[in-house]
């Protein structure tokens, strides 16, 4: 796509900077062609944008407003309806040129395997990289009904690329029991809870690179109603915000994330939606110095 005309239709709040001049970059990914049970994620970024207006600049938890920001919304990737294999290519493509031109990537899915293309590129930069994944479901599947690219597979292929001791799966509630036991046996795999563990976690760390993927059905149904497949015992908005700091806090390096599983036609009220833009500006606050 051509960068100097992703102005016509709505961005997110505030995103008046150029490509050139950006220091990240928002785009989406509207693909849910592997989903198993409720598709719709495609239009969550677009409905991410649209409600974003609704937002504050500013925020109280970082103390710092989206002006302070140079940020640019690409819009969504144009994607090859009902072909993952060629979306993830196009998607793989489009964010090598993010780094190679030393771009923040910001990913609005879709569903969750298109945070595999961006891993697959993002290792490509930093070989030293880990993967924090908050998440209901394990995406540690080989293949789903003998579909190796499937919404249940990114983790599973992040972990066969990167190594089982440099991935760290959070809030996991869900899965199949084999998955339940490869993660316990081979990534950092930290069921039902957030906060605690990643505390725990950040000072073994030090200050490696980091990519952040978050499913959006991480939070309990309560919260985030608007998603393909819902799990009863999630977390909570605040948990996840708690998140972000100590992660901003640290001396991580946050090289890039996305937010994936929107999914705003089961989502009445917007809060799903509402609740995935603040994500984005206190992802961006906190990450960006």
């Amino acid at each position: 796509m051509r960068f100097d005309e992703a102005y016509s239709g709505n961005v997110f709040i505030a995103a008046q900077a150029t490509y050139e001049e950006a220091d990240v970059v928002i785009f989406g990914m509207p693909m849910d062609f592997t989903v198993s049970y409720r598709p719709g994620s495609r239009f969550g970024p677009k409905r991410i944008r649209e409600v974003s207006i609704g937002l504050e600049e500013y925020s109280p938890y970082f103390d710092r407003e989206l002006g302070e920001l140079k940020y640019f919304d690409a819009l969504d990737i144009p994607l090859p309806f009902g072909n993952p294999q060629k979306s993830v290519e196009l998607i793989a493509g489009f964010v090598k040129k993010l780094l190679d031109d030393h771009k923040f990537p910001l990913g609005l899915g879709g569903e969750h395997l298109v945070s595999w293309p961006i891993i697959q590129e993002v290792y490509k930069k930093y070989p030293d990289m880990v993967i924090f994944h908050f998440d209901a479901h394990a995406d540690l599947r080989i293949d789903y009904e003998g579909e190796t690219y499937s919404h249940a597979t990114p983790i599973r292929k992040a972990v066969e690329l990167i190594g089982g001791k440099n991935v760290y799966q959070f809030g996991i509630r869900s899965g199949t029991k084999e998955e339940f036991y490869f993660g316990r046996k081979n990534t950092n795999f930290y069921p039902f809870q957030v906060l605690e563990p990643l505390t725990e976690v950040l000072q073994e760390i030090g200050n490696r690179p980091v990519y952040v993927t978050i499913d959006i059905d991480v939070f309990d149904p309560a919260y985030a109603p608007g998603t393909g497949t819902l799990e009863a015992g999630g977390i909570g908005p605040q948990e996840m915000l708690l998140a972000i700091r100590k992660l901003a806090n640290s001396s991580l390096k946050v090289i890039g994330a996305d937010i994936v599983e929107v999914a705003p036609i089961y989502d009445s009220a917007d809060q799903t939606s509402i609740l995935a833009a603040k994500l984005v500006r206190e992802l961006m606050l906190g990450f960006i110095k």
